[in-house]
Parts: C-alpha cells; structure tokens; sequence
C-alpha cells in the first residue's frame, strides 16, 4: 500500500511528459512550416497541409488553399523571384485539445527593406498518426 502514491506520482509525471513531448513535437513541426516557406520545400508542405488547408494572410488580403501554396512553392523552385530572405518564428505557444492543437506565436519575415513582424495562429489535427495542418492566420503587427 505504501507504494501506491509513489506509483501515483510516476504514473501522473509520465502522462505530464507525453503531452509536454506532444507539445514540443508541435513546436518543432511549426518551425519546420516555417523553413518550408523559407526554402520553398514543396514534400515538406505536401505532406504537411490538410487536404483542406486554408491560410488567411494579413487582413485577408489573400486567402490561399493548399493547391495555391504548393503552386507558389513549385514557382520559386522553377525560379521564380522571392525576395523572402529569412524567417524567424518566436513565442510559441500550444494549446492542445484531444486531436486538435493551436499554435500561436510571432514570425519576423524579412522581404527588406525592413523586416515585418507577424502573429500567426495556426490549427493542427492528427490525423491517421500523423499531425496535419488545416489552418494558418497571420496578421502583421504594426511599427511602433
């Protein structure tokens, strides 16, 4: 009986730890969204974005599908300019539910002269094993 609350305790800290693991996962797995975009990885967001995929851009100026990413990606692969010389993603946070997670955050986008900074929300499901993404936002915050 004694080792009970000790069996507790490491039964409690290993489900803690499955879902901070789950949670980094999603953090890597955005960041790899993120350098993706950067170098135009056209596997990478095939295999990333949801059938169903919608992105709205910063004040739905633009409002992208899945088809219209990976159109974008296999452009600048064929050599298409893109003056997106870095992105810096930063002050991740997930809030996961079940099957679902959201994850928020900045990304700093330099396209020169300046670079732009963003908030991005963006929802993932796992699906069949594995996570997909079925949603991004991003708004561009304003210089103060």
């Amino acid at each position: 009986m004694k080792f009970l609350p000790l069996l507790l305790a490491l039964l409690l800290s290993a489900f803690s730890s499955l879902a901070q693991t789950t949670q980094e996962q999603l953090v890597e797995l955005d960041k790899g969204w993120e350098r993706a975009l950067l170098n135009s990885e056209v596997e990478f967001l095939d295999n990333l974005l949801a059938e169903e995929f919608i992105w709205v851009h910063n004040h739905a100026t633009q409002i992208d599908g899945k088809s219209e990413a990976l159109s974008r990606a296999k452009k600048i692969r064929a050599g298409q300019q893109d003056d997106t010389r870095n992105r810096s993603p930063r002050d991740h946070q997930v809030v996961l539910i079940g099957q679902t997670a959201v994850v928020t955050g900045f990304t700093v986008v330099d396209r020169g002269p300046q670079p732009t900074t963003y908030h991005f929300m963006r929802t993932y499901a796992l699906v069949d094993g594995k996570w997909k993404l079925i949603a991004n936002h991003t708004m561009a915050i304003p210089e103060e």
